[in-house]
């Protein structure tokens, strides 16, 4: 795993200005509000909470209602809806980085294709999923306790989370009849009454009288004509008079929205720089909105730390009423993060985590995250506050030392391992500073220290930005039986292996391996053999393959010189090529390999790319690991 140092890293930097700033503020932390006084309204080219002006620079988070992201080695839907935990830290997130509004991804629609799994909003025309809304439900009840508003797009331009061309194909057309044929177009209206005028399960609420909606969007980056758009805002305003109406038009500015009048919200979305730059182009749009239209940027990314802080300096000092980061992805209830690498991002950028890690380095996050929460609090007219202390963390069930995880917190930058023989201590620390983006879709940490016997393990997270900063405990749990312990290699580096042949890290095409970041890659005659201390019981090792599936092979040495194969189980968890022509990935473990050897060679037979190596061995006597 990748050590960091407390006192020479970004985050730490950071941090300490942060906590300046904070101080020299003198101010307590924004506390999260339990529902909402009034619903945004507009006043020309304005927001308003009452008599307030509302502003705002937040984040998309494409995964609220529905999660593209689930990618554990061993499954092979990556599709789930969220639950409570993920939910709440989602807009927990957003709160503690000053942002009062998400806009969400489109109401999903399944797919002819989809997997059965996969849990889409509409399953035909005038058919929808009761689970995925209750979902839903769950989503505006948080919004409303953590005091976040949401912009909800009803339908998608694009095929990610199925959209205007899966209502076409309900019907046999094709998706550009979505605009003008009026079976299509009364299929979609149908959706639009559903959603609106469904009573949340979980408050009793109508969604139309709900204020933790600030806006409808019509859609997701939508080329829609003018006379579409304005039947769709008139039908959701004769629904629903409490709430805007976005038009979610792709591209520049569209003259033509300034005109209609139950449109009352004008988006652009941006990913370059364009003719003077992302800020240039921001401030043009905002000078053509100005006095007609409520202008929002939507969505803004792939571009450097510098240019993202113009644009968010430039949407604060125009008429622009707020801007949306894309994106953020929230803890995952199995522990560390969901991940998103961005295939239009130039094979760089992924999806943001808050408060950032080294990991994300490339794309420059610690330091992004620190100034979008600081220009979040700005365009409100706050100061910053300090980030708080972090909650406890919820550490997850333990059958091996070699497998544990947790629930993260809010804000956390580290986690500090603890074991005891009793679950009243002495505590001992394992680990001080385990960073969970290190992991991907994986156990977060592997205690190969422990020595063999009973232990209890808890977890504390811990910021860099304010002290104290550790957070209290969490749940004890154990006992743990501990027979064997597990070296675990994530190949973010070369360091821990003798390296035959031409192997290098590769950290493009995340999203094509289950969005493992580092992965070994190499070809036939390429090896890694790593050096135990005690026999090698057995071993996992995880593999993905661009093209043909070419086995490895295994062996094991007690010198290091002569080695012996080792027959090893193979399990492939390849479910197609999908949307991101995904790569094939394949298990390969023994166990109970015997006493063969303190030495595993893998050999590489052709083009072969390894995400992750587990070594299982006898654990030491307190001191010998």
């Amino acid at each position: 795993m990748r050590m960091n140092n407390p006192l020479m890293n970004k985050r730490l930097i950071a941090g300490l200005l942060a906590s300046f700033v904070a101080l020299c503020a003198t101010v307590q932390p924004v506390k999260a509000q339990s529902g909402f006084g009034h619903f945004i309204t507009a006043s020309g080219d304005q927001l308003l909470d009452g008599d307030q002006p509302f502003r705002f620079i937040s984040f998309n988070i494409p995964n609220l209602l529905l999660i593209e992201d689930n990618f554990p080695f061993t499954e092979t839907n990556a599709w789930r809806l969220p639950d409570q935990f993920e939910i709440s830290d989602a807009l927990a997130t957003v709160r503690q980085m000053g942002g009062t509004v998400v806009r969400t991804y489109s109401i999903s629609v399944v797919r002819g294709d989809d997997p059965p799994a996969r849990a889409s909003h509409v399953l035909g025309p005038g058919k929808f999923n009761e689970e995925a809304f209750v979902v839903m439900d769950r989503v505006l009840q948080t919004a409303n306790e953590q005091g976040v508003r949401l912009v909800i797009p009803l339908v998608n331009n694009w095929p990610w989370m199925g959209g205007r061309a899966e209502y076409a194909a309900f019907r046999g057309k094709g998706k550009n009849d979505f605009w003008t044929d009026p079976q299509l177009i009364a299929d979609f209206k149908e959706t639009i009454q559903f959603v609106l005028t469904r009573t949340n399960t979980l408050t009793g609420v109508r969604y139309c009288d709900d204020k933790a909606v600030l806006c409808w969007e019509t859609g997701n980056e939508l080329d829609s004509p003018a006379a579409w758009t304005r039947d769709i805002a008139a039908y959701i305003k004769s629904i629903d008079p409490n709430h805007l109406v976005m038009d979610g038009n792709t591209g520049g500015m569209r003259s033509g929205s300034l005109d209609i009048p139950d449109v009352d919200i004008v988006t652009t979305h941006h990913y370059s720089g364009g003719r003077g730059g992302m800020a240039q182009t921001i401030r043009n749009n905002a000078a053509q909105a100005k006095g007609k239209k409520i202008y929002v940027v939507g969505e803004f990314g792939f571009v450097s730390t510098a240019q993202m802080a113009g644009a968010m300096q430039a949407i604060r000092d125009s008429s622009a009423a707020g801007g949306l980061l894309w994106s953020l992805r929230f803890h995952d209830r199995d522990g560390g993060f969901y991940w998103h690498s961005e295939p239009s991002g130039g094979n760089l950028f992924k999806a943001f985590h808050w408060p950032g890690s080294e990991v994300a380095d490339a794309y420059d996050e610690i330091v992004l995250m620190a100034i979008t929460r600081t220009n979040a609090f700005a365009i409100r007219g706050l100061p910053v506050p300090p980030v708080p202390v972090p909650a406890p963390p919820k550490l997850l069930p333990i059958t091996d030392p070699g497998a544990i995880s947790w629930q993260g917190s809010v804000g956390a930058s580290f986690y500090q391992v603890e074991r005891a023989p009793s679950a009243d201590g002495p505590w001992t620390i394992a680990d001080e500073f385990v960073d969970e983006s290190e992991t991907q879709y994986h156990p977060l940490y592997s205690d190969e220290a422990v020595p063999a016997g009973k232990w209890y393990y808890r977890v504390r997270a811990r910021n860099q930005v304010r002290v104290p900063g550790m957070s209290e405990p969490s749940n004890v749990v154990g006992p743990v039986t501990v027979t064997q312990v597990t070296r675990v290699d994530e190949l973010s580096d070369l360091e821990n292996a003798d390296v035959h042949g031409n192997l290098t890290i590769k950290t493009d095409n995340s999203r094509k391996a289950k969005e493992d970041a580092e992965r070994a890659a190499g070809n036939a005659g390429d090896a890694l053999t790593y050096a135990l201390p005690n026999l090698v019981k057995g071993f996992r090792v995880f593999a993905y393959f661009p093209t043909n599936v070419a086995d490895l092979k295994f062996s094991i040495s007690k010198d290091g010189k002569n080695f012996q194969e080792v027959k090893t189980l193979r399990e492939n968890y390849y479910a197609g090529s999908g949307d991101y022509d995904y790569w094939k990935p394949v298990l390969y473990h023994a166990e109970n390999i015997g006493a063969a050897g303190y030495y595993l060679k893998i050999e590489l037979a052709g083009e072969t790319q390894i995400g992750r190596v587990e070594i299982i061995r006898a654990p030491g006597r307190p001191g010998e690991n």
